[in-house]
């Protein structure tokens, strides 16, 4: 297997034709289905459905794309960290949480453009279980996730402790007298959470564990922007930060009431794998992200987060 059949197998998935693909890379169309063959045969696998409108990958094309992707990243960053080792420049990719990006990616992108001209970061937003998996393979060079107790793979720096609060359209006629609930209380209403691999979802699930409690009914939605339409249409509440729903919270459409006996929180951490060393760019990007996080808890915009000592 060689690195330019990933190359070729990447270009064809990417543009969706064998034709276009053969274009872009500059190589004859021949030559590039002749590779395409042997990596197949190399593999013992089909990789890809070819019709007359052009390309699709069989679920071993959509395996190995992913792990291919990983592996041509790996190697452009090996050669940036050697080529540019005097002054951190390159490509950094940091995932970021649906309900972290809204308080930190703006601050973070800006601060990187003043600071490093020459890195370009690229922001990715996912779940947190999938970028957990991003992270291990290597398709995205730093994470910021939550310290769920399952995060010993990775090289983990804490940025911060973020206050989780019961949230419910503003009209709700869950406590509406009452500026605080018990956890109890929140768990017994109709909630709207992320699966449980995914965001707050763990962290609630074990903190009613420790408490003893039971959550009720949840409706499982993957998706901020969904949850919210669904707290909109009077569906239930959730167990959120505040920063993910602070417009709506700003506009009258949403309140947040704090949660005790116990509180909740979530610890944030910046995660990077230990088994694929970090570019100068990279780590560059690591204390950016470390020293922007701190700023916004300073200065107190970022909702509900607390700042951590190192």
């Amino acid at each position: 297997m060689e690195l330019r059949q990933l190359r070729y197998f990447v270009a064809i998935v990417d543009h969706g034709s064998l034709s276009r693909a053969a274009l872009v890379l500059h190589v004859a169309q021949p030559a590039l289905t002749q590779q395409l063959r042997q990596l197949e045969e190399e593999l013992g696998a089909q990789l890809l459905h070819r019709s007359a409108q052009g390309v699709v990958s069989t679920d071993a094309g959509k395996v190995f794309y992913d792990h291919a992707q990983a592996i041509l990243k790996q190697v452009a960053d090996a050669r940036s960290a050697v080529t540019h080792s005097a002054r951190p420049s390159g490509s950094v990719t940091m995932g970021l949480p649906h309900s972290i990006s809204g308080a930190l990616a703006l601050p973070l992108l800006t601060a990187a453009r003043e600071q490093y001209p020459d890195i370009t970061l690229q922001l990715t937003e996912e779940l947190t279980g999938n970028l957990a998996e991003q992270l291990k393979s290597g398709r995205v060079n730093l994470a910021v996730l939550f310290d769920d107790g399952q995060l010993t793979p990775f090289a983990t720096t804490p940025l911060a402790e973020e206050e989780l609060r019961f949230i419910c359209r503003h009209d709700a006629i869950w406590f509406s007298d009452r500026n605080t609930v018990s956890l109890q209380q929140a768990l017994n209403t109709t909630l709207i959470l992320p699966g449980l691999q995914h965001g707050v979802r763990p962290r609630i699930e074990a903190m009613a564990r420790a408490a003893g409690l039971v959550i009720g009914n949840v409706i499982e939605i993957n998706s901020i922007a969904i949850l919210k339409s669904a707290i909109m249409a009077g569906m239930g509440a959730t167990i959120l930060p505040v920063a993910p729903v602070l417009p709506e919270i700003e506009h009258g459409q949403m309140r947040s009431v704090r949660i005790n006996s116990p509180a909740i929180s979530r610890t944030v951490v910046l995660c990077a794998s230990r088994n694929i060393p970090l570019t100068n760019a990279a780590n560059a990007i690591a204390a950016l992200t470390q020293q922007v996080a701190a700023d916004l808890c300073r200065a107190g915009t970022w909702p509900g987060a607390r700042l951590l000592s190192t």
